[in-house]
C-alpha cells in the first residue's frame, strides 16, 4: 500500500477555469519542467475534471483536489478545500 507522501499525484492544485457542469468544475494545473540540455523551463498546463459536492467554486478560485476513485468518464479527483476565492471586479 503506498502512502501519501510517496505518491506524486494523490493532490493537485489548480485554478478553476469552468463551473458551467452540475457538482463539476474544471482545473488548470500548471507544470513547470527543466529542458535537460538547454536548461530552459517550460510550462504545460493540463485541465482536469473535479468533484465538487456542493457547487461552492466559482471561476479564479484556487482549490486543492485529491485522487479518487473514477467518479465518471472523465472525473479522478475530488475537491478538498478552497485555498483562495476569486476577487469580483
Amino acid at each position: 500500500m503506498e502512502h501519501a507522501e510517496q505518491r506524486k499525484s494523490l493532490t493537485v492544485q489548480g485554478k478553476v477555469v469552468s463551473n458551467a457542469m452540475n457538482k463539476t468544475v474544471v482545473i488548470e494545473s500548471l507544470t513547470k519542467s527543466m529542458h535537460p540540455l538547454f536548461k530552459k523551463i517550460t510550462t504545460s498546463t493540463s485541465k482536469i475534471k473535479v468533484h465538487d459536492e456542493k457547487n461552492e467554486c466559482n471561476v479564479g478560485d484556487t482549490i486543492l483536489a485529491v485522487e479518487t476513485r473514477p467518479l465518471s468518464r472523465d472525473k479522478r479527483h475530488k475537491l478538498v478545500k478552497i485555498i483562495d476565492k476569486a476577487k469580483l471586479v
